[in-house]
């Protein structure tokens, strides 16, 4: 039940509206409307923040960020829309997921997770050259 949502959230980076970051994009590129966009404005500022601390290293560092942004939301319960919506849905069907076994898991999963997926980049950026 917990490996659904940490794979939910470490593999947002392939697809474009699965995690809150992501979702920033779209509601930047004019596609969301209304409340939501509201909604999206304060993250939103969070990742501009960032994104100019990163661009300056180059393409690495901003994937490296994209890596930290998509795998980190494992860490906490709301860290993402995948864990929320995975919370919902078994509450609906009268499971309960404990935040200390959440909480446990990601303290395990995520610091390795980090460091495969940037060692993974950084021989990827080397190979290629970057």
């Amino acid at each position: 039940m917990y490996a659904c949502t940490h794979l939910a959230n470490s593999a947002s980076l392939l697809l474009p509206v699965s995690n809150l970051t992501n979702l920033l994009a779209f509601a930047a590129s004019g596609l969301a409307f209304g409340r939501f966009a509201a909604l999206m404005a304060l993250p939103w500022l969070a990742v501009l923040v960032l994104l100019p601390l990163t661009v300056a290293s180059g393409s690495g560092a901003v994937l490296a960020m994209l890596l930290g942004v998509n795998i980190g939301p494992n860490l906490i319960y709301t860290g993402s829309l995948a864990t929320l919506l995975w919370r919902r849905t078994l509450r609906r069907h009268g499971e309960v997921p404990d935040l200390g076994e959440f909480t446990r898991l990601g303290l395990l999963t995520v610091p390795a997770g980090l460091v495969l997926a940037v060692l993974a980049l950084w021989v990827g950026l080397r190979a290629l050259g970057g």
